[in-house]
């Protein structure tokens, strides 16, 4: 459909409806961006994990048995 047809369809509608397609169109703005982001960021922590041995060194002695000192 093109914008046009789509903006002329709604303006057809009543109020309560069309403040509901703002709405939802809204949110599925923001969480698509957001969604975005989130992969972005991942895929560089992701190099960055595979990289920076820093970032990973407590994991050599995640299987060690672990004694609270009281």
């Amino acid at each position: 459909m093109e914008t046009k047809l789509i903006l002329k369809q709604i303006g057809k509608l009543p109020f309560e409806d069309k403040m509901l397609i703002i709405e939802k169109t809204l949110k599925f703005i923001r969480e698509k961006e957001v969604k975005e982001r989130i992969t972005k960021a991942v895929s560089e922590m992701i190099n960055e994990y595979k990289s920076n041995k820093e970032l990973t060194a407590f994991t050599e002695i995640d299987f060690e048995n672990f004694y609270e000192a009281r």
